[in-house]
C-alpha cells in the first residue's frame, strides 16, 4: 500500500543497522560466488524462520555488489548470531576463509551502526512501508515529527 503522506517511522529503543554484502570481482567464476549467495540465502531464511534471533527486517539489493539493509534489536543479538556453532553464518564464514578469501574472485563486507533510541529520523512519501517503516512502527509525520529536526528532537 502507498501511503501518500509524508510518513516516519520509530523502533522501540536501541538497535542495530547492519549493511552486508558480497562483491563479485570476478563475475565469470560463477562457482566461486554461487555458493557464497546460496549460503546468504539460507541465512536469511533462518533468520526470517526464528525472528527470537533479532533479524527486524531485511532488504536486499542486486548488482555487481550484493547489498542488505538489515535491523537488528540489539548488538547483543546480532554477535550471538554471528558466533552460534549451530546456525548458518559461522560455517559459512568459515568456508569463505578456508576456499575463496586467498583468490579474490569474491569480495565480502560488512558495517555495523548501534543506534540509540531517537538519535535517528526518516521520512517517506508516496512510498510503502520500506526500511525502518518495516522494521518499526510506521505513523503519519505530524507535531514535533513533522520535520527532521523535530524527528531528531532539535
Amino acid at each position: 500500500m502507498i501511503h501518500p503522506e509524508k510518513m516516519t517511522a520509530t523502533i522501540d529503543g536501541d538497535f542495530v543497522l547492519f549493511l552486508i554484502g558480497m562483491r563479485f570481482n570476478q563475475p565469470w567464476k560463477v562457482h566461486h560466488w554461487l555458493p557464497v549467495v546460496r549460503s546468504m540465502g539460507r541465512m536469511l531464511r533462518e533468520l526470517e524462520n526464528q525472528p527470537d534471533l533479532g533479524l527486524l527486517h531485511q532488504d536486499i539489493w542486486f548488482s555487481r555488489t550484493i547489498m542488505q539493509v538489515q535491523y537488528w534489536r540489539s548488538v547483543d543479538h546480532l554477535l550471538a548470531y554471528s558466533k552460534n556453532r549451530d546456525a548458518v553464518h559461522l560455517p559459512a564464514w568459515q568456508a569463505y576463509h578456508q576456499k575463496l578469501k586467498a583468490c579474490g574472485s569474491v569480495g565480502i563486507w560488512h558495517e555495523t551502526y548501534a543506534i540509540r533510541a531517537g538519535a535517528y529520523e526518516n521520512v517517506y512519501v508516496n512510498m510503502p512501508a520500506f526500511g525502518m517503516g518495516q522494521a518499526g512502527n510506521l505513523g503519519p509525520a505530524t507535531g514535533r515529527r513533522a520535520s527532521a529536526a523535530g524527528r531528531l528532537g532539535h
